[in-house]
């Protein structure tokens, strides 16, 4: 690869607990990717418009408030809208294991769970980005 992966990490909705979020971008950063953080309180459109001006490989979605099933199908369809069809939609948080198979089957990527090995999810985002993206 020619670039570092570059990757959004944002907070959608009134979910206020960034902790996680903060420790995520930090080590994707330790993993020599390029991260931008959107903040808290970001809408679907919001989110998928930062991913467009800074034409990232990766949209990582931090959340915990239970609306998963809702943030996510929403950001899917904006990324459709804007023709981002070769970027990585991911994320975790609280997510159940049934609706974590429902994300997966509409088109949103591996989610992970609170607890989940730092090295498992840069190497799943490695391996996508040399996989689908072409730079």
């Amino acid at each position: 690869m020619n670039r570092p992966i570059r990757v959004l990490v944002a907070k959608v909705g009134l979910d206020g607990h960034d902790r996680g979020a903060k420790v995520i971008a930090s080590f994707l950063r330790d993993a020599g990717m390029e991260v931008i953080y959107t903040g808290l309180r970001q809408t679907a459109e919001m989110v998928v418009n930062s991913a467009l001006q800074e034409d990232v490989d990766v949209i990582g979605i931090s959340i915990l408030s239970g609306a998963h099933n809702t943030v996510f199908p929403k950001i899917l369809a904006q990324m459709k809208e804007k023709g981002l069809n070769d970027v990585l939609l991911t994320g975790g948080g609280i997510i159940p294991e049934k609706d974590m198979k429902k994300l997966n089957e509409m088109g949103v990527g591996k989610l992970f769970p609170p607890g989940t090995d730092t090295k498992t999810i840069v190497d799943y985002i490695t391996e996508w980005v040399k996989k689908h993206r072409k730079f």
